[in-house]
């Protein structure tokens, strides 16, 4: 993902101002209903965010398998809670974006309270007038319990654990 927009994204928001304006505000409504669906442990709404012919792993696709794949991430966690941070739009043009999107995470996992920092890196495509995930890629700055420093955990080799440090490098 691109941290500065690319040449594309800037001509079309120069083009077409509005337009590009109402298609950022559509995205971002699209990552928060994506945290609020966590929250309420909501397979169908999740799949609903994403395009019908989304890529389930390499063998399955669409909203049935991805609402059966939200259903088996989402069993082990108790109350879920997704605090949307930083979002970056770049829009390509009418009907295609990609994005970053920062995310902070509290989880129940058994007894423990555990606080994720995630950053999704997101394709999206506007369908029917919806603009819609193509591709979310997860990706874990960190997982640690609440009140416990992230730093000398061992790698948290996400999805296995939630617990421990993620693939994201860290300052240097």
């Amino acid at each position: 993902m691109p941290a500065e927009p690319d040449d594309r994204s800037t001509r079309w928001r120069e083009t077409d101002p509005l337009e590009w304006l109402v298609a950022c505000e559509q995205i971002r409504q699209l990552a928060s209903r994506y945290a609020i669906a966590m929250g309420v442990h909501d397979a169908d709404a999740l799949a609903a965010l994403f395009v019908p012919d989304v890529r389930v792993g390499r063998e399955r696709s669409g909203h049935e398998a991805l609402s059966a794949d939200f259903s088996r991430q989402l069993a082990p966690l108790g109350r879920t809670i997704l605090h949307v941070t930083n979002h970056a739009i770049d829009v390509v043009d009418a009907d295609h974006a990609t994005g970053i999107v920062g995310t902070r995470a509290e989880l129940e996992l058994g007894d423990e309270w555990v606080v994720q920092m995630i950053q999704y890196d997101d394709i999206y495509e506007r369908r029917d007038a919806d603009w819609l995930f193509v591709r979310r890629t997860h990706r874990l700055w960190y997982g640690a319990p609440q009140g416990r420093s992230p730093l000398g955990l061992p790698p948290a080799n996400w999805p296995q654990s939630a617990v421990g440090m993620g693939d994201l490098p860290r300052p240097e």
